[in-house]
């Protein structure tokens, strides 16, 4: 079967069987395999290579391609031993409601259907979670380099005079926003991207415990509005990129009011804390913010992508960004009717069926189960700390707020900054372990983030096990593991 061929779904389903019960069984047997492999180079040269096919290829050809060359070498998130960067582990669950989504086709920028109201369900459902009222307004977009796009633009139109800039531009008005120096890159981009440059966007010194520091931002804020500037955002992290940080969002909510500030929450992996008992208070205050990014694919395991902004103030989202072009116009009734739609609350007009991964991803364990994963990553990472700080040949390099641990390996006579690095590459062109690299205070530092639901204990003795011989290989030096 070659192409399109209505006439041989026989075949089509027998091999729809294969490639479902294939996966399962890839998925269920995933940690016995590497954590990741480099792809070879012939393997390379052949995607470099492949023509554009002007005759339909079987789709069985296409799954042993997939099979043999895609399936083996990718980048290794559902592992639990995968501990690099901020990646969920992704769910049977979304990984079936995919392929429902995907068979269905729909279209959410907009029109009168059910996937329309499963996303609406899931907002609604997104806003009480996280304490906000269920009137909030919000959309499912890509990741939260998205979501704080949407709610800096959002920002900037709830601004005096804000929603003229749609038309104007800024006008020769300076707008700022604030930061902490442990913000995501994202936030920077999000500010170029809206027109109001990087430099508008404040970068405020952090504390001992790497949280924004109030003090500065006072100053800050105060200096700029001496020298004629327009302050109108402060964004608040929850779990930094490097160590998993909690900015003080609840001083944070009380001085954006008492300053006219729109309050953010870039909440991309952290703001699921809320799920755990033991980990929500840590996030007291950001219920205040008005607006908030964040994604079900870290956290809650949903397959990528799916993120989510949400905004406190119904309106809000929709004068930033709602059009009126003819051919869009809404109806009282038939497939034009429902608005307003999901288009009018972001950029995109084209939009997938996220939401049905969402829905069943939350449905699926419930808010205690997906709580419990949280639990069981921040006791994992404290877990790792307790190692860190028993072993005397590391060293650990920052607090440990929610599933983050920094550390680096100590040895006598070595550029530790240069054995570091190169030790996390060895670990992982090893496929025992994937951790990754950041610099703290100068220092280059072993950064696991512990995100995967079906990561152990016992995983983190193995990627110390493979780290201490990794090192001894690597220096010729004999460690005491006592």
């Amino acid at each position: 079967m070659a192409g399109f061929d209505p006439d041989n779904w026989k075949e089509l389903r027998r091999l729809g069987h294969t490639m479902l019960d294939e996966m399962f069984d890839n998925i269920q047997n995933v940690a016995s395999g590497p954590v990741w492999q480099p792809m070879p180079e012939s393997v390379r040269q052949g995607f470099k290579e492949e023509l554009l096919p002007k005759q339909g290829v079987a789709l069985s050809q296409l799954y042993q391609q997939f099979t043999q060359t895609v399936l083996p070498y990718g980048v290794g998130n559902r592992h639990p031993r995968f501990m690099g960067w901020v990646h969920g582990g992704g769910t049977v669950q979304g990984m079936l409601a995919e392929m429902l989504a995907a068979g269905l086709n729909a279209n959410l920028g907009g029109r009168n259907h059910a996937p329309v109201e499963v996303e609406r369900m899931v907002i609604r459902w997104t806003a009480t979670l996280l304490g906000f009222p269920e009137t909030a307004t919000g959309v499912l977009v890509t990741g939260s380099s998205m979501a704080n796009f949407i709610a800096i633009i959002t920002a900037s139109r709830a601004a005096p005079d804000g929603v003229q800039m749609r038309a104007n531009g800024l006008n020769g008005r300076k707008l700022v926003g604030y930061a902490a120096q442990t913000a995501h890159g994202c936030i920077a981009r999000a500010f170029d991207m809206a027109g109001l440059g990087t430099d508008a966007l404040r970068r405020v010194p952090i504390n001992a415990a790497f949280q924004m520091d109030m003090t500065a931002l006072r100053a800050m804020i105060m200096q700029d509005r001496a020298a004629g500037y327009e302050p109108f955002l402060v964004v608040g992290t929850a779990g930094t990129v490097d160590t998993g940080s909690i900015d003080p969002l609840s001083d944070l909510a009380i001085f954006a009011r008492q300053e006219g500030l729109w309050f953010h929450v870039d909440g991309a992996f952290g703001a699921l804390a809320r799920l755990s008992p033991h980990y929500q208070s840590a996030l007291d205050g950001m219920e205040q913010a008005d607006s908030i990014a964040l994604d079900f694919h870290k956290w809650a395991q949903t397959p990528y992508d799916a993120g989510c902004v949400l905004v406190r103030e119904e309106g809000k989202q929709a004068a930033a960004f709602a059009q009126t072009l003819a051919y869009l116009s809404r109806e009282d009734r038939g497939l034009a009717a429902g608005a307003p739609w999901f288009c009018d609350l972001g950029p995109d007009l084209s939009r997938g069926f996220r939401a049905l991964k969402v829905w069943f991803t939350l449905a699926g364990f419930g808010t205690e189960g997906l709580g419990q994963v949280v639990t069981n990553s921040c006791n994992v990472a404290r877990y790792l700390a307790d190692q860190v700080d028993t072993l005397p040949y590391l060293e650990r390099l920052a607090p440990v707020a929610l599933n983050i641990v920094c550390f680096r390996v100590v040895v006598e006579d070595e550029n530790l900054d240069t054995l570091n690095t190169e030790l996390v590459k060895d670990l992982q062109e090893s496929g025992i372990a994937a951790p990754s690299t950041t610099t703290l205070h100068g220092k280059r530092a072993i950064r696991a983030a512990i995100v995967n639901h079906r990561t152990t204990e016992a995983d983190i003795d193995i990627l110390l096990d493979a780290l201490a011989a990794a090192t001894e290989t690597r220096t010729g030096k004999t460690l005491n593991r006592e």
